[in-house]
C-alpha cells in the first residue's frame, strides 16, 4: 500500500489558512493508521528499537521507531522532513544511530511518547514534526481525537506572535529544502514533459475561472512610473512624483 501527497507552495494565508497543514498532518497520521492495519503490517515483527538519523550536512536530526525482522534493513526513517534531507543531501550523507532496544512494539511506543516532546519538536534541529508515539493510535477515531487536539493547541500557541513567526518560519524553511529557492534558479520539483488529460485540462480550467481578473488580481489598481533610473509601483488613484513618469525602465 502506497500514499503519494502533493501539496501547492503557496504561502497560506495564516490568519484564515493556517489549520491546512494541521488536517495535512492528520491525514498522515490516518495514512500510517490505515498502512499499519494492513496485512503486510500486521505481520509479527521480533526487533524492536529506537534510533536517531542525523544529517552530517545540516547536522539536523530524527528520532524514530522501527519494527523490523531484519537489523540491516537498511531502514532510515519515514519522516517527512527525513525524506526531504535524505533526497536533497544523499543517502551517504546520514547517520543513523540506534539508541535502544525494546521486547515489544508497545513498549517501543510508550518510549517514543517519551523520546520525543513539544520542547523537541520546537528545536530548530529537530526534523520531527508531531511529538512522540503516533503510531500507538488502536482505532481511526483515535486518529481522528488526536488531530483535532493539534489543531486546538495549534490554534491557541498561534496567538502569541512570537510563536506564530517563529511556526511559519519553519514552515517555509521546510517547503525551500523540497524545492528549492527558485529565485536563484535552483528547482528540485521538476514537472517538465507531464502532459496532463484533457479532463484534466478542463478542471484545471473550470477551477481558474474568475481567479486573477479584475480586483481578483493582485495587481488590479496599480501601475509602473519610472524616473530613469528605478522602477516601482503605484496605485493608478496616487499622484506621480515630480521627476517620475508612468512606465518603467527595462535594462
Amino acid at each position: 500500500m502506497a500514499y503519494y501527497i502533493g501539496f501547492v507552495t503557496r504561502r497560506p494565508q495564516f490568519d484564515s489558512e493556517w489549520w491546512l497543514w494541521q488536517h495535512f498532518c492528520t491525514f498522515l497520521q490516518i495514512s500510517r493508521y490505515l498502512y499499519r492495519n494492513s496485512k503486510m503490517a500486521r505481520k509479527e515483527k521480533h526487533i524492536h528499537y529506537l534510533y536517531k538519523t542525523t544529517c552530517n550536512v545540516t547536522k539536523r536530526w530524527y528520532i524514530g521507531m522501527h519494527s523490523t525482522n531484519n537489523e540491516e534493513d537498511g531502514y532510515m526513517g519515514s519522516g517527512l522532513r527525513l525524506r526531504r534531507s535524505i533526497r536533497k543531501y544523499g543517502i551517504d550523507n546520514h547517520t543513523k544511530e540506534i539508541l535502544e532496544y525494546f521486547d515489544s512494539r508497545e513498549l517501543l511506543i510508550e518510549a517514543e511518547k517519551k523520546a520525543i516532546t513539544e520542547d523537541m519538536i520546537d528545536d530548530n534541529n529537530c526534523m520531527n514534526l508531531v511529538v512522540g508515539g503516533q503510531g500507538g493510535f488502536i482505532s481511526l477515531e483515535g486518529v481522528k481525537k488526536g488531530g483535532v487536539t493539534s489543531n486546538l493547541i495549534l490554534q491557541e500557541r498561534l496567538k502569541d506572535e512570537e510563536y506564530k513567526k517563529v511556526w511559519i518560519s519553519k514552515i517555509s524553511k521546510s517547503v525551500k529544502e523540497f524545492y528549492g529557492d527558485t529565485r536563484n534558479g535552483i528547482v528540485f520539483y521538476d514537472r517538465t514533459g507531464i502532459l496532463h488529460t484533457d479532463e484534466i485540462k478542463k478542471q484545471i480550467s473550470e477551477t481558474k475561472k474568475g481567479t486573477g481578473t479584475g480586483e481578483t488580481n493582485s495587481q488590479y489598481g496599480t501601475c509602473w512610473i519610472t524616473n530613469g533610473i528605478e522602477n516601482k509601483k503605484i496605485k493608478k488613484s496616487d499622484l506621480i512624483p515630480e521627476g517620475w513618469k508612468l512606465g518603467r525602465n527595462i535594462k
